[in-house]
């Protein structure tokens, strides 16, 4: 058997890339601290949509699940708060999920997303704007997939897809509803239809049926909509290959108009109806939207507007009037608002995340653009309410945590330091509640996942990454943002291209030798956490990389690339933005950038965790890792699979497992430094899920 006793310096990184919640508390943490506990009792605002008249806000407050609920993902509540006042009234409220608010052009009512009912499919409702009873508008055989107001107020545009035929419903009846994999798909099909009157609904008019429709918009006269769609209905080709169209409502005449060739964002037509604002890709190789572009209604050419060689990645347009876009972006770890006329020229800065020390969400203006609602967080608390007049800072409406306060968070800070190659690398630090004067602390990286994707200046601690409880629990935690994020520019993210594991984990490991020959972490226990790519990541460490960590939680990670390739609901993606080659002509480099490849090397604990119905990266990636690991005569290594979980955990047992789980199997191989070889930590932890269970 392999010596798996500590061998001179050996480092221990988290890398959570995900998600995270919360629960149980007290035995982990210092009383002042964020406990496990407390993390399930945090709310959030997630969207906010503020009124025609720029008086009200319509917002969605979420929350999780009570441990003995029954399981699901996060409770959503509707909330309308007074501008003016700021004072809030509940208007939809319990264990409901209502999503995307939009308010009627005439602001007297406003229409969300709900299912009501275990059997229901999702529909569109509405709610008088001055109170009242909630009342469907949609009687869809299928659920409701995104919706928007023709411009009139009278009728509702939405996307579902076709019910099921007779014949297709007595067939599965039967027992004959066989998979025919990517063949047989059902588009998202675009439909216009009345409000109901007197109880009467409308029959819906079917305006697209043989394309997928991911998102549209009405022209403000309500003549057009201009909208995203693919052919076929594959979230692959929803990432790579969605194409904008515009499509008359006189006569239903469908034509192209634009072909972004590579990922698209949301698009938003100007005031005057007369050009298209978007988001999109610089080049069908840039894995995210980066760009902002425009084009006019009789045109086929967009104009990139973004800044040359812009240093960040743009997220979100609109327009702030006939003449100007308004754009959103991440620049390094902070958020920014800029204007720039529709012809080009320099941008105006509006508004300075860093500045204001927030990170905000989109903006989504009254009629007049005058008053802006936005969602955003901060290091100090998740994300909250803000209204902004387009001038000073964003004002807070929303407490959603009115304890927080009393808890003691890790302070927060930006971190720089040299890759092995010189390059400049920006992450973010949060340092321990409390410190050993003593001793120098234990370190948990934790890795996000994308790799398109980077953390931001605000809130961090969700139920995969819990980063404000391990400071808590005395832990140093650094969240890299390493070559291959976004909000750095084409150029950075690009250099994950076709290099997987390559530069982007040495940053990681380069980070870690700078905090330890800083003297701030402790060389000898390090842990990491990470999902997804960062899964990818904690899989490296575990195993190429292992004399740098101590122990892992892999999170719905990836262990070979080789076999990934074929099992993952997105091949073209990974193909285009990723890899840049076909397999058969990068096997050699798959195989060897594959943790599998190095497990006989690792000397880390490694906790893998996951959904088991995951389709992105399909649970035989944990599998293979762990049987690798395990046949390899390994002795610290544990798999955990969630049953209907996908890519990330929904429904709180498994936010809730995912959570305690991770911070003992940190605790037991980081911070008290157990044996490899020995006891593992405890398997069973149903005594502190918060349940009321029968004794053992």
């Amino acid at each position: 058997m392999r010596d798996f006793r500590p061998r001179g310096r050996h480092l221990t990184v988290v890398v959570l890339g995900l998600l995270l919640a919360g629960l149980t508390a007290g035995a982990f943490a210092a009383p002042a601290a964020l406990s496990p506990g407390d993390m399930c009792r945090l709310r959030s605002v997630t969207e906010a949509r503020i009124s025609p008249d720029g008086k009200w806000i319509a917002a969605v407050v979420s929350r999780q699940r009570e441990a003995g609920d029954a399981p699901g993902g996060n409770y959503a509540e509707l909330h309308v708060w007074s501008v003016e006042t700021g004072q809030a009234r509940p208007f939809i409220t319990g264990q409901v999920a209502v999503s995307a608010p939009e308010w009627s052009p005439d602001g007297r009512l406003i229409a969300f997303l709900l299912k009501r009912g275990d059997d229901a499919k999702t529909q569109i409702w509405t709610i008088p704007a001055d109170g009242g009873e909630a009342a469907p508008a949609t009687q869809s055989a299928t659920d409701v997939l995104a919706f928007r107001w023709h411009p009139d107020g009278s009728r509702l545009a939405y996307v579902a897809q076709p019910s099921p035929t007779a014949r297709e419903q007595e067939l599965e009846k039967k027992g004959y509803n066989f998979i025919y994999f990517e063949e047989n798909l059902k588009p998202r099909a675009l439909h216009l239809v009345g409000l109901p009157a007197g109880g009467v609904f409308p029959e819906p008019v079917l305006l697209v049926g043989d394309l997928s429709v991911w998102d549209f918009c009405f022209s403000p006269d309500g003549a057009r909509i201009a909208l995203a769609a693919t052919e076929r209905n594959l979230v692959d080709h929803m990432y790579m290959f969605q194409k904008i169209y515009r499509l008359e409502l006189a006569d239903r005449a469908l034509t192209p108009w634009v072909d972004p060739d590579g990922k698209l964002g949301r698009l938003a037509f100007s005031p005057d109806g007369a050009k298209l604002a978007y988001t999109a890709a610089a080049e069908r190789k840039d894995h995210a939207e980066s760009q902002v572009y425009v084009v006019a209604q009789g045109g086929r050419t967009p104009r990139n507007l973004t800044p040359p060689d812009f240093a960040g990645h743009v997220a979100w347009a609109g327009w702030q009037d006939a003449d100007t876009v308004l754009y959103l972006a991440g620049e390094g770890v902070s958020q920014t608002l800029s204007a720039v006329a529709w012809r080009g020229g320099e941008r105006r800065l509006l508004l300075d995340g860093a500045a204001c020390g927030l990170v905000f969400g989109a903006p989504h203006a009254a009629r007049d653009g005058r008053v802006m609602a936005m969602t955003g967080h901060a290091a100090a608390h998740p994300t909250e309410l803000f209204v902004w007049t387009g001038t000073g800072e964003p004002r807070r409406l929303s407490w959603s945590n009115p304890w927080l306060p009393e808890r003691t968070l890790g302070r927060q800070e930006v971190i720089r330091y040299a890759a092995r190659d010189g390059r400049s690398i920006e992450g973010l630090l949060v340092h321990p509640t409390a410190e050993e004067p003593s001793r120098k602390p234990p370190l948990v990286v934790v890795v996000h996942g994308g790799p398109e994707a980077h953390y931001a200046n605000g809130w961090l601690t969700r139920y995969s990454e819990p980063v404000q409880v391990l400071a808590g629990m005395g832990y140093l935690v650094f969240l890299p943002n390493y070559r291959a994020s976004t909000g750095y520019g084409v150029a950075f993210a690009a250099e994950g291209y076709g290099d997987p594991a390559g530069k982007e984990f040495d940053d990681i490991a380069d980070g870690i030798d700078h905090l330890v020959c800083a003297g701030m972490a402790d060389a000898g226990r390090v842990g990491l956490i990470g999902g997804s790519y960062g899964g990818y990541a904690a899989a490296w460490f575990a195993s190429y990389y292992t004399r740098y960590v101590r122990a892992v939680c892999m999170f719905v990670g990836i262990s070979d690339l080789v076999s990934k390739r074929g099992t993952t609901d997105i091949p073209y993606e990974e193909l285009q933005v990723h890899s840049g080659k076909p397999l058969e002509q990068m096997w050699e480099l798959a195989l060897q950038r594959s943790p599998l490849y190095h497990a006989a090397k690792s000397r880390t604990a490694v906790l893998i965790i996951g959904g088991a119905q995951d389709t992105r990266v399909h649970p035989s990636q944990s599998l293979e890792f762990y049987r690798q690991l395990k046949m390899t005569g390994h002795p610290a290594v544990r798999l955990v699979q969630y049953p209907g979980e996908g890519h990330g955990n929904r429904k709180q047992p498994g936010r809730i497992d995912t959570l305690l789980r991770q911070l003992d199997w940190l605790d037991w191989y980081v911070r008290d430094l157990k044996p490899l070889d020995g006891p593992l930590p405890p398997l069973d932890l149903s005594d502190r899920y918060g349940l009321t269970l029968p004794d053992r």
